[in-house]
Parts: structure tokens; sequence; C-alpha cells
């Protein structure tokens, strides 16, 4: 379930990625939590916010990999993919697929450098910016 607040018994875990990318977008739409875990809010790294600044803070580069904010902790890429498979709701064909790949490690470790080299190239394809949150220069195309 996506919304906008967490009930104060249930803590909000953040999923924050380019939403000007068709394949993270809907990746991102369709990713469900169990209740029981928290509240996901999406945040979109093209727009200011405190959670895209502490995510450049500890130098994580949001043009190379999706961030999960969770307990306080940022997991990134590889181990954020792999989080959301191990909290993911199963209900649903693409849910239990998404928990079935990516629930190990491993194999979210492998997978997610080839479906970040993908979703360059598509990117680079359509024209779009990086984000560049960390203020490379040079650094503003895929």
């Amino acid at each position: 379930m996506v919304s906008s607040s967490a009930p104060e018994d249930r803590p909000e875990i953040l999923l924050v990625y380019d939403r000007e990318c068709p394949a993270c977008n809907a990746y991102c739409q369709i990713v469900r939590i169990r209740e029981s875990v928290g509240e996901l809010r999406i945040v979109d790294a093209r727009e200011d916010s405190e959670v895209l600044k502490e995510i450049t803070a500890a130098g994580l580069d949001i043009d190379q990999g999706m961030v999960l904010k969770m307990d306080e902790q940022l997991y990134y890429g590889a181990d954020a993919i792999h989080a959301l498979a191990l909290i993911g709701s199963r209900s649903g064909i693409l849910s239990r697929f998404n928990h079935w790949i990516f629930r190990s490690k491993g194999r979210a470790a492998v997978l997610y450098p080839m479906l970040r080299f993908f979703r360059n190239l598509l990117l680079k394809l359509l024209g779009k910016t990086k984000i560049n949150n960390l203020g490379v220069d040079g650094n503003q195309r895929f």
C-alpha cells in the first residue's frame, strides 16, 4: 500500500528512485510490502527531499541505484531490491516472482547490475538527463 504518511504504529519505509525511468517506475508501482512491516512511501529522486540529502551525504549515486530507507538504515541498489523482496507482499503473481528472484542476496547482486545497465541504456535512448545528486562535473547524461 502506498501513501503519503504513515500511521504512528507502523514505521514509514521510503523507496527513493528516478520516477522518469519507465522501468523503475513500473517496478515501484507494483511493489507492495506486508502491512505488518510498515507503510511504504515512494519518493521521486528528482524532487528535493530530506531523504535525498541524506542519500547524497552518504555518497550514494541515485542515478546508479534505488534506495530503500528502513529503520534509519539506507539500502542501496542490489541491497535495496533484496530488502524489498524480503519485506514484500506475496500476494499476486508479480509479487511472488519478485520475492522468488530477489530473496537471494547473491542473485540480487548478480542481476541488479544487468538491470541497471539496461535501465541506463533505456534512459540514454529516451534522452533523459541524470539526477547527478553527487554533483559530479560532466555527469549530466546517461
